[in-house]
């Protein structure tokens, strides 16, 4: 199942030890080699400031009411684990970036992403257009396969034409409809050689 990014951003943080809620979802921590939520930032009256800290790895089933996690003890510093400790040191927020073409185009920046519920793995981005483009496409749902490169400032995808070529020339489309409102040759024809009908 597919989750939209902003939405998991206060999801409860559902403790079978506790019986309930310890806390929310205040921010995920992205991996940007992978476009993978390697942890989140935690947040509420029951979670300590030093560890806050909650390893994707640890929760075990994301549902409606929340995030289930074995217990508060799931929860680390960020020293605890190298790789966190790395990404955190980067800063790198996904939302905001700006999303250009491979020859350079604009096409807009970052405002959402999706990720699967079983491995918190970013599967599409979704860019807002440039107010001259955002009358035509207000939004644009970009596939992970579609990124080329992702730096700090930006994210490189593929060139459109490129990407609408391919995707035209696998729908193979053929129009299956008769417009009854456009005249046949029949009907521009002299009525004297008009075929019965």
């Amino acid at each position: 199942m597919l989750i939209i990014g902003s939405r998991l951003v206060g999801t409860s943080i559902l403790s079978i030890q506790a019986g309930g809620s310890i806390g929310y979802l205040a921010e995920p921590i992205i991996n940007p080699d992978n476009l993978k939520i390697l942890a989140f930032i935690a947040s509420g009256p029951l979670i300590p400031k030093s560890a806050n800290i909650l390893d994707a790895k640890s929760i075990r089933e994301y549902s409606p009411l929340g995030v289930v996690i074995d217990s508060i003890d799931e929860l680390v510093t960020p020293d605890d684990i190298v790789k966190i400790q790395k990404i955190l040191a980067l800063n790198f927020k996904l939302t905001g970036l700006k999303v250009e073409t491979k020859k350079g185009s604009k096409l807009g920046h970052v405002t959402d992403f999706t990720v699967t519920d079983d491995n918190f793995t970013v599967q599409q981005i979704i860019v807002k257009r440039p107010i001259l483009k955002s009358f035509v496409d207000p939004e644009l749902t970009i596939s992970r396969k579609e990124i080329i490169e992702i730096t700090d400032y930006k994210i490189i995808v593929k060139d459109e034409e490129k990407t609408l070529k391919s995707r035209a020339e696998k729908e193979d489309f053929v129009p299956n409809f008769v417009n009854p409102f456009r005249k046949t040759e029949q009907d521009y024809a002299p009525a004297d050689t008009k075929k019965p009908g």
